[in-house]
């Protein structure tokens, strides 16, 4: 399938997705939401590909959702409470799609990953980062809660409790080697040498028996304890939601 926003090549048994918005820090516009969530639904029917990369075109990650395309589909007056709810989903359902999905998902993170993109690389599996990489998970910043898109339930299960509080209720940066000493990246490495350590690790995955590898993703998913994953994304859902509505609603007063 072509894509207009990602690329999708194969190696052998590893997929390489590669956001490919350069020019808009790979930001997100409405465009690439869907073929991102469309990827990840189709990955359910490829027995094919065994482990997925995921990357960035130029010096970004992802930079989370553009908002000049989002400022676009804003109701005159705001959006009223369904509306926001329904919205909002759009754009968290597709970091339940990547933990379902059977494949292991290595991040090859290249460059800036905020807000949204930050979610994606908590929603993989493994993470590499090249000393470039800036991570904000942004929302609190915009005016809504600091949870959102699973971070609440993904972020303190790979950082720890503590961590994942002080960057979700601070909205404040953190470099790549701060990222490494949190545990949130398991390696820092140059970026000439990025994709190479990512698909050593990938094709090492790859080799492994396919169901094996599909069981302990699983297993990995059920077995962090508290809240499912699906219930925090519908409680976080909530919450976003109500705070956009105060938000318009200031707005618009």
């Amino acid at each position: 399938m072509s894509y207009e926003t990602i690329q999708f090549v194969r190696e052998g048994p590893v997929g390489i997705l590669t956001f490919n918005r350069p020019e808009a820090m790979n930001a997100m516009n409405y465009v690439m939401i869907n073929e991102f969530r469309d990827f990840f639904h189709d990955r359910f029917r490829d027995h094919d590909t065994r482990v997925i990369v995921v990357t960035g075109a130029g010096k970004a990650f992802n930079a989370g959702m553009d908002m000049n395309d989002l400022a676009n589909f804003i109701p005159p007056g705001g959006f009223k409470p369904k509306a926001v709810y329904e919205f909002q989903k759009l754009f968290s359902d597709f970091i339940l799609f990547m933990r379902r999905c059977p494949q292991p998902i290595i991040g090859a993170i290249n460059g800036g990953a905020a807000g949204a993109g930050l979610s994606i690389a908590m929603a993989c599996d493994v993470r590499i980062a090249t000393p470039q990489a800036k991570f904000i998970a942004a929302y609190i910043n915009i005016g809504t809660g600091g949870a959102d898109m699973g971070s609440s339930w993904l972020f303190p299960r790979i950082v720890g409790a503590g961590n994942a509080a002080r960057y979700l209720m601070t909205g404040d940066k953190f470099s790549a080697d701060e990222a490494y000493r949190i545990g949130f990246v398991q390696a820092v490495v140059e970026k000439d040498l990025l994709m190479e350590e990512a698909m050593k690790m990938a094709q090492t995955m790859a080799g492994k028996s396919p169901i094996g590898l599909r069981l302990t993703k699983e297993a990995l998913n059920r077995n962090t304890g508290g809240l499912s994953l699906e219930d925090a994304v519908m409680l976080e859902d909530r919450n976003q939601a109500m705070c956009m509505v105060e938000m318009t609603s200031q707005n618009a007063g």
